[in-house]
């Protein structure tokens, strides 16, 4: 009997090539995210100004002011306010829409694959072009107004308070719809068909066999869907800035990370944009922990 040794020599090289290969990436990340996530940190801790290159200006320690005027700032209340929701209204029509679509897309139906291209066109198309076909759509003289007629909303949706953040989120879903009935038709892949013709024998109709074995068979796929959905939900950005002017109405669509473009960029406080983006990090790392939770709760 000969024992394999998993420890042995050729295991080691094995392992000192992998880490080789990996390297790169590894490099990359610390580049791209580690480093400026750590400089981030450190600004939110002092008071920190944009300089020209080869300007010194001093940066003094303020421990917790930055962290204290976030949450003391009503418009960065009222940007995660519009947060929660446009994802109360994006996160479930998105699973909901991208998961039935992606099952629909699978099945034997005439011109399938001109479908499947038509949902992925809008998430390849530039946000610039797609807003300035929704805005021609919904403004205050949009196609919809003029069809509406007398039962218009006034003021009109995307500078209505009340109607301006679900817009986008209306939009956002529409958008991004064909990216993930992508995910759901390669999760959809892996289902075994013989489990559809057993139910189908057994008498299921497509809506039990669409409960009972599509919804569990893509359950991981799910998970990445609700958790991509939030974290680019979170950080929502170029929609309200072009679709509602930078924030509409009395801030009714500003978002997290428009503030900080705001903050930051606009008026020049780096140091309290840093702070905001580090709650905001820490909120998206709750909600999609907890989203992760509850879709993996029914397995």
């Amino acid at each position: 009997m000969t024992l394999s040794h998993t420890n042995g020599p050729g295991r080691r090289g094995t392992s000192r090539i992998g880490a080789l290969f990996a390297a790169p990436y590894v490099l990359f990340v610390l580049a791209v995210f580690a480093v400026p996530l750590g400089y981030t940190v450190w600004i939110s801790f002092h008071r920190f100004y944009f300089t020209a290159p080869g300007a010194g200006v001093d940066s003094p320690w303020v421990g917790l002011s930055n962290y204290r005027d976030v949450f003391t700032d009503p418009v960065v209340g009222r940007a995660f306010l519009n947060i929660l929701i446009f994802l109360v209204i994006n996160v479930p029509l998105t699973v909901g829409l991208s998961l039935v679509l992606a099952a629909a897309l699978n099945a034997k139906l005439p011109f399938r694959s001109f479908f499947r291209a038509a949902y992925y066109v809008p998430y390849v198309t530039a946000s610039v072009a797609l807003v300035a076909v929704w805005a021609f759509l919904f403004g205050s003289d949009g196609l919809v107004n003029h069809a509406l007629g007398g039962l218009a909303p006034d003021p009109s949706w995307l500078v209505n308070t009340h109607l301006a953040m679900p817009m986008i989120a209306f939009f956002v879903t529409w958008k991004q719809l064909g990216f993930f009935v992508m995910l759901y038709l390669a999760a959809l892949q892996n289902v075994s068909r013989e489990l559809y013709e057993a139910a189908a024998v057994d008498g299921a109709g497509s809506v039990r066999r669409f409960f009972s074995i599509t919804v569990p068979g893509v359950r991981p796929a799910t998970t990445l869907v609700l958790i991509y959905a939030i974290i680019t939900g979170a950080n929502l950005f170029s929609e309200p800035y072009l679709l509602t002017g930078g924030g509409g109405p009395d801030h009714a669509s500003v978002s997290p990370v428009l503030v900080m473009y705001q903050k930051g960029i606009e008026q020049g406080h780096p140091d309290f944009a840093a702070a905001l983006g580090i709650v905001l990090m820490v909120f998206v790392l709750a909600i999609s922990l907890l989203a992760r939770k509850i879709s993996e709760r029914g397995e």
